[in-house]
């Protein structure tokens, strides 16, 4: 366990109880800026209480992580909990800084859904979807689809983002007869969807990127930070357990971080996967 002290005037900061449903929410406050929170994966309403907090604080951000343990999914707010979405309420006085790392490239550009149902695609750009797919993974691994599997992921691209952000989200099986993809999220004509894969050096260069931004628009010092990173990363992706942490230290100094490895990341109102999260207190 590892704890990290951070003094806030009392009236900047509120603890946020353990919201099990979107009703919850209303029962809240509504004087808070920013939500820093931690979730259960195990509640099946967990994205709609991430949306629903977003709109509840004036920020519109909501950051923080999910559980990814082995065992219960315990949670802290003034007691130990579990089975939904806590934290705590800053206000606007209280500066802050935050960015997102995406942790996989992009292999291609945007393609249209033009037919799906469910989380199972048929056809991209009015092409069946697996020849799509195919042709953007390339000759080898097309060959034998098995070795994609942890290597090709999606991409589905946040509408209004300005940084050019996706929603990674998993293929979970192909039917070769049909020509189907089946992907971890539900789809509908019209979406957009792009082919990504996971790669060590584009995923460095996107957190240095990231880390070089944060540190632009913190114009005091760090007192402190949070770090929220995809149990995907890690030395899996980057070769060395504490590869990200060093490239932190490099950009920023050194200052308190603390954090964990997340089983789905939560950035402004969103959940992401493969994704790194840090948010500074200046």
């Amino acid at each position: 366990m590892v704890v990290m002290l951070g003094e806030f005037a009392p009236d900047d900061f509120s603890m946020l109880p353990l919201l099990h449903t979107p009703q919850d929410i209303d029962a809240q406050s509504s004087d808070g800026y920013f939500a820093l929170v931690h979730g259960d994966p195990a509640n099946n309403r967990i994205q709609e209480l991430i949306e629903g907090l977003g709109a509840h604080v004036s920020s519109g951000f909501v950051v923080g992580g999910l559980s990814s343990s082995r065992g219960e999914n315990a949670q802290i707010s003034d007691e130990v909990v579990n089975g939904g979405l806590s934290g705590v309420l800053f206000s606007e006085r209280v500066k802050l800084a935050t960015r997102l790392t995406q942790g996989v490239s992009p292999l291609g550009p945007r393609h249209h859904i033009t037919a799906a149902s469910k989380n199972v695609i048929a056809s991209l750009d009015h092409r069946p979807a697996l020849e799509v797919m195919k042709e953007e993974i390339g000759e080898v691994l097309a060959q034998d689809l098995r070795r994609a599997a942890g290597y090709i992921f999606i991409g589905l691209p946040v509408q209004g983002s300005d940084t050019g952000d996706y929603l990674v989200r998993n293929i979970l099986g192909v039917d070769p007869q049909n020509n189907l993809v089946a992907v971890g999220e539900y789809v509908e004509p019209g979406d957009e969807l792009l082919f990504c894969r996971r790669d060590q050096q584009t995923a460095e260069d996107d957190l240095l990127r990231m880390l070089t931004a944060i540190r632009t628009n913190l114009n005091v010092p760090i007192r402190g930070g949070v770090y929220y990173s995809c149990l995907g990363r890690g030395q899996h992706m980057f070769g060395a357990p504490d590869r990200e942490l060093e490239l932190i230290r490099d950009i920023l100094g050194d200052f308190p971080l603390a954090g964990f490895f997340a089983n789905g990341e939560i950035s402004h109102n969103r959940l992401y996967g493969y994704t790194g999260v840090l948010t500074l207190f200046g």
